[in-house]
């Protein structure tokens, strides 16, 4: 049964007992018609520079690690990076600037994603977005993130035995991350967005970075060594509770 409506992801997330299970799931929405229009037309028009491949064109799954002590967050798929490569933050420049980062800090074997099957494996991390769909100008409405919100609850649900450190990528992430937490957690109210914020909690730590957009990156409002303290701030809490292997 594909997601078709905000009532059938709540029923289906809720439902679905494995990773492999709900990357399937997610993959098969339909529950936002205009993001899923969005998406399937940017397959077809496509970027002059990609013009040959073929695009994934739907909603994108999270990847990496099944059972992570650090889960990284962000906003979306790229129009032309995840929605073509069908892989988080894969195949554009958000995704060259973190994925060097984490491999400088140990979270990745390789510095670069290019595509599904590149070799490319985290280090006991598992990324993920708020919203599994490319949105018109990386921007979904507050009715297509509420209709979202169950895929990311229950990707972070299903990997809650082992996360430690979670990092969100910008203050919708941040926003995002609160809200599927706040209940599970018992989370009070929010602290307002800032890069390098931390909460501690006994059930894991919640760090916040600029999100690594080329808006951010080519202003130098995101540094790499910005990114990289952060990501290395998650990799060293993530071993203290016996978490990553050393490299």
């Amino acid at each position: 049964m594909n997601a078709r409506t905000a009532a059938q992801v709540k029923k289906i997330s809720s439902a679905t007992h494995s990773l492999e299970l709900l990357e399937v799931e997610i993959t098969n929405c339909k529950a936002c018609a205009r993001l899923t229009k969005w998406c399937a037309q940017v397959a077809i028009e496509k970027k002059r520079a990609y013009i040959e491949e073929e695009y994934w064109g739907k909603p994108v799954p999270g990847f990496g690690a099944t059972s992570p002590r650090v889960v990284l967050l962000g906003l979306a798929p790229g129009a032309h990076g995840a929605n073509r490569t069908g892989r988080v933050f894969t195949g554009d420049r958000s995704g060259d600037f973190l994925f060097a980062s984490m491999h400088r800090v140990g979270l990745a074997n390789q510095p670069t994603s290019e595509r599904r099957g590149d070799g490319l494996e985290l280090i006991e991390t598992r990324i993920l977005t708020a919203v599994r769909c490319a949105p018109p100008g990386n921007k979904p409405t507050p009715v297509e993130q509420r209709n979202c919100e169950p895929w990311a609850a229950r990707e972070l649900a299903l990997v809650a035995d082992s996360a430690r450190v979670y990092v969100a990528f910008g203050s919708f992430a941040w926003s995002a991350l609160w809200s599927i937490l706040a209940e599970p957690w018992g989370l009070g109210r929010r602290p307002p967005f800032r890069h390098g914020g931390r909460f501690d909690h006994s059930r894991g730590t919640l760090l916040a970075s600029y999100h690594p957009s080329q808006q951010n990156t080519f202003t130098g409002t995101l540094t790499e060594g910005m990114l990289d303290e952060v990501l290395g701030l998650a990799r060293t809490l993530a071993k203290s509770e016996k978490g990553l292997s050393s490299r």
